[in-house]
C-alpha cells in the first residue's frame, strides 16, 4: 500500500539494459548493497560523459537534488472518497481530488499512468505576493520550517510569511523550483504518447519555467509559447502595463504530432466562406494552388481559360499537385481563378473539408475572452461575490481544451484554483457531444480571513472549486435540457489521508502486552470498506472514475469494480459461501481482508475454491 519507489524502478531498468554495470558496494550503514557501477556504464553508452566540474551547459539551483529525490520517493498515502460532497458518485467518470497535489500526483501515477491526454495548469506566478502552500517536507510543522529555515530572528519575530514566497525570503526562486520540478517529473510520466502539456505563466517565472520543462521533456518536445491578451486594462502607474500571459506547450512526443498534425488543431468556424458560384457542394474559400519548393514533377503551365493568360510557378516554388491531379480538380469544378476569373489558380476549400482538418493555432491569442470576463462570470455564478481572485475564463480554456484534448480526452489540472478547466470540459461536451472527463487536483488552502469568500461561508479553495462545478452543471443542462440528458455533470471527491493500514513496525524494544491485541487488526478503526476499495483499486492500477456497484452475496457486502474487473469484500466472518460465490463470477482480481476469514476452515479452504471455480484470478489479502 506504498506508491511506487521510481528510483528503484530506474535501477532495474539499467540493471536490465546494462547486467555487466550492477555491482555490489557497502552503504553508510556498512551493508552490502546493489549499485550501479558508474564506469561500466559510461563504456556502455559509448559517448562523451561529462564528470565532475568539467564545464557543461546546465541549469541548477540549490536543492534541486533533492527535488529530483522527492519526485522518486514513495509516500505511504491513500485517497478517501467523500460521498456528501460529490455529484452522482456512482455513475460519474470525472473526479475532484482535494490534497496536496505532489502526493495526489504519486497516487496517480501508476494507475493513470499513459493515460492523461492533456493536463492544463497555472501554477503560482511567484510574483512576490501569491501564495503558494506546498511544504514539500511533511514531517515539519509550519513553525519548525520557520525554525529550520530562519523566517524568524533571534527575537522570534517573522521575517517573511512562508506562505508568500515574498522577494524578503534569500529563497525566492529557489522555492519556487523545488515546487515545481518534481511535480513536473511525475506529470510527464502521466500523458499519454499523444499527450499536451500546456502551463500559464507571467514574466516572473517564465524563463525558470520554460528551463525546467525543457529538462524535463525535452527541449525538442517544445512546441512554443502561446500569447494570451489576458486583460484589457491598463495600469498607468506602471512603465509598462502587463497585458499577456505566457502558455508554455509542450508534447509527450514531438513526433507523434509530427505525423498527425491534423490532431493538434483548432475547429475552423467557417469565417470566410462563400459560394458565388453555388456550387452544390457548399460554401467554399479559395486556397493558394501554388506552394514553396521545387518540384520537378510540380512544374507546368496552366492556362486561365477565361483569359488566355498562362501561369508558371514562381522561381523555387511548384503547383500543390501533379498535372495529373490538377486535371482531375479541374475536371470536378476545384479550380478557379480568382473571384473575378481573371487571376491565377487557386484551389478550392469546402466549409465542411475545413471543418474535419481544422485550423492551425498561431501564438498570438487576442481574440479569446479576458481575467475580468473570468471574474465576471464567478462573480454572477456566486450571486454576487467575488470569491475567487482572477479566474481564468472559461473561454480560454476551451480552446485550450479544443487544441490539446480531443472528445475522449482524460484533462488533468493540478492546480485547479476556481475549476474553470471543470467547467469549460463539460461546456465543451454539451456543445459537440464529447466524452472529455476531468481530474481537478487542489491543496486544501483556506481562504484569507475577511475575504468575500470567507464571508460567504467558503472556508478553503476546495469548497469554492466544487461548488463551482456544481453550479456549472447545473446551469449547463437547465440551458439545453434536450441535449444534456446523458452529459456527466458529475464528481467523485477524493482526499488525500493518511494510509488506511496501521503502523505495525516497532522494535522488539517497544513491544509490551498491550501491543499485541492492538495490532490484530491491520485496518485502522476510522477507516471504511469503500476506503479500503478506494486503496486497493489505486494499487492494482484500477481507473478511480471506474463503475462500482455494491451487491450482498451471503450476507455479506461486495464491491463490483468494472463488471468482475475487480471484487471486493472487507466485511466480517466471510465464510466459504461468500467465497465460492464470488469466485463462480471469475473475477480478474479478488481482495479482502486477512482478519475477514469466519474461521481457520476458510482459510485454509480459500486457494483451493478458487483454484476449482477460477483459477487464473489475482487474489489478494490484506
Amino acid at each position: 500500500m506504498q506508491t511506487a519507489n521510481k528510483a528503484d524502478e530506474n535501477f532495474r531498468k539499467l540493471a536490465a539494459m546494462f547486467p555487466n554495470a550492477v555491482t555490489e558496494t557497502i552503504n553508510e550503514n556498512g551493508e552490502v548493497v546493489r549499485a550501479i557501477d558508474k564506469d561500466v556504464l559510461m563504456q556502455e553508452i559509448a559517448c562523451t560523459v561529462v564528470d565532475g566540474n568539467e564545464e557543461r551547459y546546465q541549469f541548477t539551483w540549490p536543492d534541486k537534488k533533492k527535488s529530483v529525490l522527492l519526485a522518486n520517493a514513495p509516500i505511504n498515502k491513500t485517497l478517501r472518497p467523500c460521498r456528501e460532497e460529490s455529484v452522482d458518485f456512482d455513475t460519474t467518470e470525472n473526479l475532484y481530488i482535494e490534497g496536496d497535489n505532489l502526493e495526489v500526483l504519486k497516487l496517480l501515477q501508476e494507475t493513470y499512468l499513459g493515460k492523461i491526454k492533456l493536463i492544463y495548469i497555472d501554477p503560482p506566478y511567484n510574483t512576490g505576493s501569491d501564495a503558494f502552500v506546498y511544504s514539500d517536507d511533511f514531517a515539519m510543522t509550519e513553525e519548525e520550517f520557520a525554525h529550520s529555515s530562519g523566517v524568524k530572528n533571534e527575537v522570534g519575530e517573522r521575517l517573511f510569511d512562508i506562505r508568500v514566497n515574498n522577494e524578503n525570503n534569500g529563497r525566492f526562486h529557489t522555492d519556487w523550483l523545488n515546487m515545481m520540478y518534481p511535480r513536473l517529473r511525475i506529470a510527464r510520466d502521466l500523458l499519454s504518447e499523444d499527450g499536451v502539456l500546456i502551463m500559464s505563466i507571467s514574466d516572473a517565472e517564465f524563463h525558470n519555467l520554460k528551463k525546467i520543462a525543457d529538462e524535463i521533456f525535452g527541449a525538442a518536445n517544445y512546441l512554443g509559447d502561446i500569447i494570451w491578451n489576458s486583460t484589457k486594462s491598463v495600469t498607468n502607474t506602471a512603465l509598462i502595463s502587463v497585458s499577456h500571459t505566457y502558455n508554455l506547450v509542450y508534447f509527450k512526443n514531438m513526433n507523434y504530432f509530427v505525423e498527425n498534425r491534423q490532431e493538434f488543431r483548432l475547429p475552423d468556424a467557417g469565417e470566410g466562406f462563400e459560394n458565388p458560384d453555388n456550387d452544390p457542394r457548399g460554401p467554399w474559400k479559395a486556397d493558394p494552388f501554388q506552394v514553396g519548393g521545387w518540384r520537378p514533377n510540380q512544374q507546368y503551365e496552366i492556362r486561365n481559360p477565361n483569359t488566355g493568360v498562362i501561369y508558371r510557378p514562381n522561381e523555387g516554388c511548384s503547383w500543390k499537385n501533379d498535372y495529373k491531379k490538377f486535371q482531375e480538380l479541374l475536371a470536378d469544378n476545384r479550380i478557379v481563378f480568382g473571384k473575378t476569373g481573371d487571376g491565377g489558380p487557386q484551389r478550392k476549400r469546402f466549409i465542411w473539408e475545413a471543418q474535419e482538418r481544422g485550423k492551425v493555432a498561431k501564438t498570438l491569442w487576442d481574440d479569446v475572452e479576458t481575467t475580468t470576463n473570468g471574474t465576471q462570470l464567478v462573480k454572477k455564478m456566486f450571486d454576487g461575490v467575488a470569491v475567487f481572485d482572477n479566474p481564468k475564463p472559461v473561454g480560454l480554456l476551451e480552446r485550450i481544451i479544443q487544441l490539446g484534448g480531443n472528445r475522449d480526452a482524460i484533462i488533468l489540472d493540478f492546480f485547479s484554483g476556481s475549476a474553470t478547466t471543470a467547467h469549460a470540459a463539460m461546456k465543451l461536451n454539451a456543445e459537440d457531444g464529447g466524452k472529455r472527463k476531468f481530474i481537478m487536483v487542489q491543496v486544501s488552502e483556506d481562504t484569507a480571513e475577511g475575504s468575500l469568500a470567507r464571508k460567504a461561508g467558503y472556508m478553503s479553495i476546495p469548497e469554492i472549486g466544487k461548488e463551482r462545478i456544481r453550479r456549472a452543471g447545473k446551469k449547463i443542462k437547465e440551458d439545453s435540457p434536450l441535449t444534456t440528458q446523458d452529459l456527466d455533470t458529475g464528481f467523485r471527491v477524493l482526499k488525500c489521508d493518511t494510509s488506511n493500514m496501521k503502523e505495525v513496525y516497532y522494535n522488539p524494544a517497544e513491544y509490551e502486552a498491550s501491543l499485541f491485541s492492538r495490532l490484530e487488526d491491520n485496518i485502522k478503526e476510522d477507516r471504511t470498506p469503500e476506503d479500503l476499495l478506494f486503496q486497493v483499486m489505486l494499487d492494482l492500477g484500477v481507473l478511480l472514475s471506474g463503475k462500482i456497484e455494491e451487491t450482498t452475496i451471503a450476507g455479506k457486502k461486495v464491491f463490483n469494480v468494472e463488471d468482475n474487473y475487480l471484487i471486493a469484500c472487507f466485511d466480517s466472518n466471510v465464510t466459504e459461501e461468500t467465497i465460492t460465490a464470488i469466485a463462480k463470477q471469475k473475477p480478474y482480481y479478488f481482495v479482502m481482508r486477512d482478519s475477514s476469514m469466519a474461521n481457520d476452515s476458510v482459510a485454509t479452504n480459500f486457494d483451493q475454491i478458487f483454484a476449482t471455480y477460477s483459477p487464473d484470478t489475482v487474489r489478494k489479502v490484506l
